[in-house]
Order: structure tokens, then C-alpha cells, then sequence
């Protein structure tokens, strides 16, 4: 059953209060994008942080960030070194990321009890940091919401397509449903001017009262900004490379706001 959890709630590690979860129903919504740049956006608010690519079967926070860690999440997975030691500081942007693995396969197929683990460790691997994010993978598989679980609050992303709204209010349920009390955040990313993102996130707020029950609140409106595909074409954090563009403002916005909600 899609409702049933993979590992007992009481065998969960506690969830982490320094932690966000950056999720989405579907891809393409700029939601790696945005867990690098909110990780380097905590970083100038003085916070010490860690990103962790949760997508094993197409991660890219490396790829996006022109790293080339020798060490990842899938070796850890494996066995081979701790998670912490698959650690590799960003040399600009201050903080430190665990890369996933390309072509790995996703962290669906993890057994069980490795799953338990990963859990465990990244909760234990929090204590050494003010901000953990988690670059969650697309979709609504039972492990992706497991990692969501961890975390104390779920970012969701959504645009203004339709798919992404549907997708954005099933990941939306099945976490609730997971957890009726856990602390759930809409980012509109995207969006052609903050009114039209208020506007997209009335249509998500409304299906959700109607339909669940709750108002998830906004956390943060993202402007479609020319300068990200520039930033993501030379590998660098918009941050580094354009920090006064309108959606480095916004994500330091967004930053300054969940430090402050907390």
C-alpha cells in the first residue's frame, strides 16, 4: 500500500531540527537549483551547512556545482567509508556537500535495514552543522518521503504548470498523511513576478483546504531569472557568479525567512 510506511515510525531516528527537506512531485521545477542555492544562501547568513544529493539514480548537485568528489554517497552506502567521511567541502561557495551517484540506481531499490542506517547517520551527522539540505529526488516513492520525514521542514517546489501543481499536492498528502503534524513549506520557483507566484501558490493552498484540510504556508516566491542558465551552464552558484540577480535575492530572501521561522 502507498500509504504504508517502509520502516515503523518508532524505528524513524527523531526528526531533525535543523533540517529542510527540498522536494518536489515531479522534475524539472529547479529543485536541485534551488537546494544549492539556499545552501549557499545560509552560509551568508553565518550558518554552517551541509547539502546531501538524495537522488542516487540522477544526481547532479555535483555536476551542477563543477565538483568531482572522489568519494559519495554510494560509497558510503556500500560500505566503504563512513558518511561523514564522504564530506568534500565547496571550495566558493562554503559549504559541504555529500554527492550522490549517477546511473546508480535510485534510493528505492535500498534494502530496508540500509535504509534504517542512512536515516541514523544523517541524523547523527546533523549535530556537526547549524543547516542540513536535503536535495531530495522527484517523485513520491516510499524512501523519498522516508528522507522527508527526517527533516523538521519539507520545502515543497512547484511551478505554474499544471503537472507540477498536481504532482506538488500529492507529495503533499502522502507526507501529511505520513506525518499530520510535520511542518510543510511551498517555494514557488519560476515564477514571471512575485504576484504571479502568489497566484500559483493560491491555486496549490486551495486544493489543499478543500481536499486535506491544511494550509501549508508560503515560504517563498522565486523569480524566472535569465541568470540561472547561465550560472548552471558555467557550474557555479548564482550566488558566486551574479549574487545582485532577482533570484539570488529571492533565495537569500527565502534563506533569511527560514532562519527566522524556526
Amino acid at each position: 500500500m502507498i500509504g504504508s510506511p517502509l520502516i515503523d515510525s518508532e524505528q524513524r531516528p527523531q526528526t531533525c531540527a535543523n533540517m529542510f527537506a527540498v522536494a518536489s512531485g515531479k522534475g524539472g521545477v529547479g529543485k536541485t537549483w534551488l537546494s544549492v542555492t539556499l545552501s549557499q544562501a545560509l552560509v551568508r547568513q553565518n550558518k554552517s551547512v551541509l547539502l546531501f544529493d538524495g537522488d542516487l539514480g540522477l544526481a547532479n548537485v555535483d555536476i551542477q556545482l563543477g565538483l568531482q568528489p572522489g568519494r559519495d554517497l554510494g560509497g558510503a552506502l556500500a560500505g566503504k567509508y563512513t558518511l561523514a567521511e564522504a564530506a568534500c567541502g565547496h571550495p566558493d561557495a562554503g559549504f559541504d556537500v555529500i554527492a550522490g551517484r549517477s546511473g546508480s540506481g535510485g534510493l528505492a531499490s535500498l534494502p530496508a535495514p540500509r535504509l534504517k542506517g542512512l536515516l541514523k547517520d544523517l541524523a547523527a551527522l546533523s549535530h556537526d552543522y547549524d543547516r542540513v539540505v536535503l536535495d531530495l529526488g522527484a517523485g513520491l516513492e516510499q524512501t523519498v518521503r522516508q528522507l522527508a520525514g527526517l527533516a523538521r521542514t519539507n520545502l515543497i517546489v512547484v511551478t505554474d504548470e499544471p503537472t507540477s501543481l498536481t504532482d506538488a499536492y500529492a507529495f503533499i498528502k502522502l507526507a501529511h498523511l505520513q506525518d499530520p503534524g510535520s511542518d510543510i513549506r511551498v517555494v514557488v520557483n519560476m515564477a514571471a513576478s512575485p504576484a504571479e507566484g502568489e497566484r500559483t501558490y493560491a491555486t496549490l493552498l486551495k486544493a489543499c483546504e478543500s481536499f486535506l484540510k491544511i494550509s501549508p504556508p508560503l515560504a517563498g516566491v522565486v523569480r524566472r531569472d535569465s541568470k540561472v542558465k547561465d550560472t548552471i551552464r558555467h557550474q557555479m552558484p548564482i550566488l558566486t557568479r551574479h549574487p545582485t540577480s532577482d533570484a539570488a535575492a529571492d533565495v537569500e530572501k527565502l534563506a533569511a525567512r527560514l532562519i527566522r521561522r524556526q
